[in-house]
């Protein structure tokens, strides 16, 4: 069994309600959830848009890493993903990898751990939470010693707490 980190967010329709049944999808197509975040919301990042919802999650699965990818695909387009072009967007689900194991993986589909984890408060925030011991396998860092040193002046809060 393998270990995987999965955020999940997004900012168009009933956010809460679609990542609980993005949740749903990945637990009966991926594995099994071992532990979740809170909810929180978050300012955009990288562009202007409305709230967004996000929640990292801990799953235990058989699959491999690109089995992983091709399945979180699917199941964003089934919740209504549209992906218009390469920038960032507003979008009804992302769900994005970051980390599996402790493997170090680059390839043209798939980078491990994600490369703008350490940049982005709103992944650190929830990361950090469920997984603060959790060390980087290529900076070294424990999760809550990323979220420390992050200059993401953006803002994140448990749902409900703004």
């Amino acid at each position: 069994m393998s270990l995987v980190y999965l955020i999940l967010g997004g900012n168009q329709g009933n956010r809460g309600e679609i990542i609980e049944s993005a949740i749903d999808l990945v637990t009966s197509k991926i594995g099994q959830k071992s532990v979740a975040s809170s909810l929180y919301e978050s300012e955009s990042w990288g562009f202007s848009s409305e709230l967004f919802l996000n929640q990292v999650i801990a799953i235990e699965t058989n699959m491999s890493p690109d089995e992983i990818l091709i399945t979180c695909q699917q199941i964003e387009v089934q919740l209504g993903r549209i992906r218009k072009g390469a920038g960032y967007e507003a979008r009804t689900i992302d769900i994005d990898l970051l980390y599996y194991n402790s493997i170090v993986l680059k390839s043209p589909d798939l980078t491990i751990p994600h490369p703008r984890i350490a940049d982005r408060r709103f992944v650190l925030v929830p990361l950090a939470e469920i997984a603060p011991d959790y060390k980087d396998p290529i900076s070294g860092k424990k999760v809550i010693e990323m979220l420390q040193d992050c200059t993401d002046p953006s803002k994140v809060w448990r749902l409900g707490e703004n």
